[in-house]
């Protein structure tokens, strides 16, 4: 029997220019076919443009179980270009293992703090590598190294990986134009590390087969070639395996693994496979799939979270750049909430319960976009309430074709490159896709999401003991009619019921059935007379006062919701 082989898949992220590349290309024994900058403009520059994927094969360590076998990293060396970003976030979907790339002489920069974020959304574990210190004088080595190692472990302290381990190298000595003879430093003690932290990333090969496709290229007398990690399931050869985005199913004719050729290949391998009739220019990277296994949505609800390094409110209705899948697109969201009484209720995980009522919200809540005025009202009282979830109906400005509960990241990737910000906004899960184009008839209307609306008007006179006539609270050309039924409060206490229109001027008749309380009439008469007195006649300044003492209008509170998609627009008070 063969020895077996463990596949771990290690992202290599980092800014621009850390030496991202110089490091897999140090590290690795094996190269892929993607790997090492296929783009001319990336080897004339030296930078990344596209994932790139070798690997590295070393024995078995002890932790992972007995026997003989092998540990094979697969390297995937992500771009760190940072317009680049969403290829970053299409290759963190498959990584058991990030290698944070720091270039020592630099520290944290833009790119590696978005790296970071990228890595605690889809990653379980990390080690950081303190890149290029043969720029640092020997002399003082030592301790730059020891510096920078303290910076990054205050850095990840809050983070899910804090005490990660941390070691320095130098990839390629002398930079990109020395001789292929410098040994690097440090990198043999780095494969260790590695393989201490290696740990059987949990496979499934039940399920639906789906393999996130990164390069596609024909051999002659062969057929087409796409390599890619395979990201659920398992795939043996005679298999179909669809092409969703092109609509088209082709047989699995052969499949190679670094290489070597195999009969199958499970989630979390890095496979080869090869079809007949093809053009491998229909397809650079995507998706392919079991057989109608995946769907294409034009909108989604998802559960959500923001990235705390991200400035700025999330504001309903704005625009975002949208991952999901391997693709990325532009989208707009709603957010919405739990009503404000299950703020603290526990939501099951990766489901949607479309029974539920949810309340709209104008932009996301956290600390921070609580309007001012309630933070400090509530800090006093030493809690902002905020709810355990939180949600976003997403709404695609072109449909994409994604598997069911996967990753979403939304970005703002058209903000400056260059601006110290990171440009991650949100993260979450996607629970409901939306596959009927005509979703907004067919769909919405299912989710019960409301605004609460509430208006407030005064009473104008009392007519008798068992009703007032108000105003201020609709405009002149309401229809009043609508209404009519609804319940009011006055704010002395009485409930009302709108009874219908008082003329054209947008008045209207309140019924109150327990009637007029003796106090609300003597203060709604007072308030009356006065009015008709001040017409007659200058007042003196004491009556003046008077007035406004005893005078304070009985307001009328209406307190109603409406459901955001409900066609009828119908108004509900509980």
């Amino acid at each position: 029997m063969a020895a077996r082989v463990l596949n771990v898949n290690v992202g290599v992220l980092g800014h621009i220019d850390s030496g991202k590349t110089a490091l897999a290309r140090a590290l690795s024994t094996t190269g892929s076919t993607a790997a090492f900058d296929r783009a001319p403009q990336s080897r004339a520059r030296g930078i990344t443009l596209d994932l790139g994927f070798s690997c590295l094969r070393t024995a078995l360590p002890p932790q992972l179980g007995p026997g003989p076998g092998e540990l094979q990293f697969t390297l995937v060396d992500c771009p760190g270009h940072a317009s680049l970003i969403r290829t970053i976030i299409g290759g963190a979907q498959i990584i058991d293992l990030m290698m944070l790339v720091i270039d020592v002489t630099k520290g944290m920069q833009t790119q590696s703090a978005e790296c970071l974020v990228i890595g605690q959304i889809a990653c379980q574990k990390m080690v950081v590598v303190l890149n290029k210190i043969d720029l640092l004088p020997e002399g003082k080595r030592q301790s730059a190294i020891e510096k920078m190692t303290k910076k990054m472990q205050k850095t990840l302290e809050n983070t899910k990986f804090s005490g990660c381990p941390i070691v320095a190298v130098a990839a390629k000595p002398g930079g990109p134009e020395a001789p292929e003879s410098e040994n690097p430093l440090g990198v043999s003690e780095l494969i260790e590390v590695l393989k201490s932290q290696a740990y059987l990333p949990s496979r499934d090969p039940s399920g639906h087969f789906l393999m996130a496709v990164d390069h596609c290229f024909s051999i002659k007398g062969q057929g087409t070639v796409m390599t890619g990690t395979i990201l659920s399931g398992s795939v043996s050869l005679g298999d179909n395996v669809e092409i969703p985005a092109l609509k088209v199913t082709k047989k699995v004719k052969s499949m190679q693994m670094f290489h070597t050729p195999v009969t199958y290949a499970m989630q979390g391998d890095r496979v080869g496979v090869c079809v007949t009739q093809f053009d491998p220019k229909l397809l650079e990277r995507g998706l392919i799939c079991t057989p109608d296994s995946l769907h294409t949505i034009h909108a989604a609800i998802i559960s959500l979270k923001k990235i705390q390094y991200f400035r700025g409110a999330l504001q309903t209705k704005a625009k975002f750049h949208i991952t999901v899948g391997h693709e990325t697109v532009m989208g707009r969201v709603m957010f919405f909430s739990p009503a404000p009484a299950n703020f603290n209720e526990e939501i099951q995980e990766n489901v949607f319960d479309f029974e539920k009522d949810y309340l709209y919200q104008e932009e996301y809540l956290s600390k921070d976009s609580v309007s001012s005025e309630e933070n400090k009202e509530n800090d006093q009282a030493g809690e902002v309430q905020l709810p355990k979830q939180q949600w976003a109906l997403l709404e695609f400005e072109k449909p994409v074709t994604c598997p069911k509960l996967c990753l979403v990241i939304g970005s703002k990737l058209d903000t400056d490159i260059h601006a110290n910000t990171c440009r991650l906004a949100f993260h979450g899960v996607l629970l409901q896709g939306m596959e009927d184009k005509n979703y907004t008839e067919t769909f919405l209307p299912k989710l019960k999401v409301y605004k609460q609306k509430h208006k407030e008007g005064q009473v104008e006179r009392v007519m008798d003991d068992y009703s007032v006539i108000g105003r201020s609270l609709f405009k002149k050309e309401t229809n009043i009619q609508i209404f009519v039924g609804l319940k009011v409060k006055l704010s002395t206490g009485e409930d009302g019921i709108i009874d219908g229109g008082f003329g054209q001027s947008g008045k209207f008749k309140i019924r109150i059935p327990d009637g007029l309380k003796p106090d609300t009439k003597m203060l709604l008469t007072a308030a009356s007379k006065k009015k008709s007195k001040g017409g007659k006649g200058d007042m003196t300044k004491e009556d003046e006062s008077s007035k406004n003492d005893s005078a304070q209008p009985v307001t009328i509170s209406l307190i109603f919701k409406r459901y955001v998609f409900d066609t009828q627009k119908k108004m509900i008070q509980s």
